[in-house]
């Protein structure tokens, strides 16, 4: 099972007030990168797979208050998860780096080159973890009066990775660069190709600015509960992130995935399936369940409101907190994530009738696995059982969250055989898939190579 350190490069992560719970130690800017660099050799000493850095590029639900709450509760701080990873790849040795990119943000020229830059600097050690956003703020920060719908924002995705794989796949052939001193070729001008690609949105002379890395395109990750989502994944994805739920919807959801990938010409096992949850660690399950209701005590309510109304795409507060959540799957916006909604509602007790009010008041550590190490080893024994190929912890207290997962649930983990002891050798793509640094044949972005 693999296991990926789950944060973003900022102020208070995405547990919303959780910056004032006495244990944590919050950098107060992005230069602290002594904090950075310790949290990564932290999950590297667990011998995680990664450490995954969350993003946003907009902010705020359906109102002021929302934003006013989410700049209140500090969420809205963020740095560019980008720039970290060469400082933190040159402080580890095989812990790899997910940064999340956005189609609205970047030309696919732009980004290619960025993220081909950040892949040599690693040794191979990136992946980028694709998102279409779903903040109507975040399409007005890049020049659109609204989200365009989410099937369009596939549609826009699918065109986005293309122009990317024809860069990363088709500019360069292998044996491109050549540094012969006798003739004085630094690069064979024949190896070397335009990409002309064009689509609805983007054309592309090229050539790629970067040569070949070590994978040539980084790791895919997606996260995508739609039916679009999950389509979208099964042609492209390596790594599919899931949301916590129950145990049949987590098997339906793989099964699903793998289905759509067959049918796309992959094989079942060329995606991954991680579920995203948190843990509570306590010595006993008793401690854990005080811990977990001491970050309930610290938790700010109306930013944990805002963005979970941002992340449905259904205002909330607007609604009459008597509503059955049941009437909420017909409501989701164009740029809610419907997958999220359906785990939010599949964990609520169907016996209680549960309502917008009990939504709205569960609790922050609602998608977290609470209790002792042996309690939290034996469900992540049960995940890996229904076909669960990994975990992204999620980091709700840092460092001490990270640390509690390694010091105490990785040494059972490995006991049971679930959680690697040393690290394979290899690329993040050869350590997390097995079958070699490089996308495979059957992979849609292997039909763009040449030579």
């Amino acid at each position: 099972m693999t296991f990926h350190a789950f944060t973003n490069f900022g102020w208070a992560d995405a547990d919303h007030g959780l910056w004032r719970f006495p244990e944590i130690v919050p950098p107060r800017t992005g230069s602290e990168l002594d904090f950075w660099i310790e949290l990564a050799r932290t999950a590297e000493r667990g011998r995680f797979d990664s450490l995954f850095l969350a993003d946003a590029v907009g902010m705020g639900g359906f109102t002021d208050d929302d934003l006013r709450a989410e700049i209140h509760d500090g969420r809205m701080l963020l740095w560019d998860p980008a720039t970290l990873i060469p400082v933190l790849a040159h402080e580890t040795e095989h812990l790899g780096f997910v940064f999340t990119n956005s189609i609205l943000q970047d030309h696919p020229f732009t980004f290619a080159r960025r993220a081909s830059t950040l892949d040599h600097l690693s040794d191979g050690r990136v992946g980028w973890n694709i998102v279409t956003s779903y903040s109507p703020n975040a399409a007005r920060n890049f020049g659109l009066d609204e989200l365009p719908p989410r099937e369009e924002r596939y549609r826009w995705a699918q065109e986005y990775v293309d122009a990317a794989y024809a860069l990363w796949e088709g500019s360069w052939e292998e044996a491109a660069l050549v540094r012969d001193v006798a003739t004085g070729a630094f690069i064979d001008p024949d190896r070397v190709h335009t990409v002309d690609y064009s689509s609805p949105r983007y054309r592309i002379q090229g050539p790629h600015l970067t040569a070949p890395t070590r994978q040539r395109t980084p790791l895919l990750l997606q996260a995508g509960g739609s039916p679009a989502g999950r389509d979208f994944a099964a042609r492209n994805a390596e790594v599919q992130f899931l949301a916590s739920g129950t145990d049949e919807k987590i098997a339906a959801d793989i099964a699903a995935v793998r289905d759509l990938a067959v049918r796309s010409g992959r094989r079942p096992d060329d995606i991954r399936f991680v579920i995203s949850t948190g843990f509570v660690v306590g010595s006993t399950d008793e401690e854990a369940r005080r811990k977990a209701d001491e970050l309930e005590a610290k938790a700010d309510r109306e930013g944990a409101v805002a963005y979970m109304s941002q992340e449905i795409g259904i205002d909330l507060h607007a609604l009459d907190p008597d509503t059955p959540v049941e009437e909420l799957r017909g409501m989701v916006s164009t740029g809610g994530m419907s997958g999220v909604l359906e785990a939010m509602i599949e964990r609520m007790p169907k016996s209680a009738n549960p309502t917008v009010r009990d939504l709205m008041s569960n609790g922050i550590t609602r998608d977290a696995t609470v209790g002792s190490p042996e309690r939290l080893a034996d469900q992540i024994e049960r995940w890996l059982e229904l076909g669960v190929d990994g975990l992204a912890v999620g980091i709700a207290i840092r460092p001490g969250s990270l640390t509690d997962f390694v010091d105490h649930v990785i040494p059972i983990l490995q006991e049971r055989g679930i959680a690697q002891r040393e690290y394979a050798p290899g690329s993040f793509r050869q350590k997390m898939m097995g079958y070699g640094d490089r996308l495979p044949d059957r992979h849609p972005g292997a039909r763009y190579r040449r030579g």
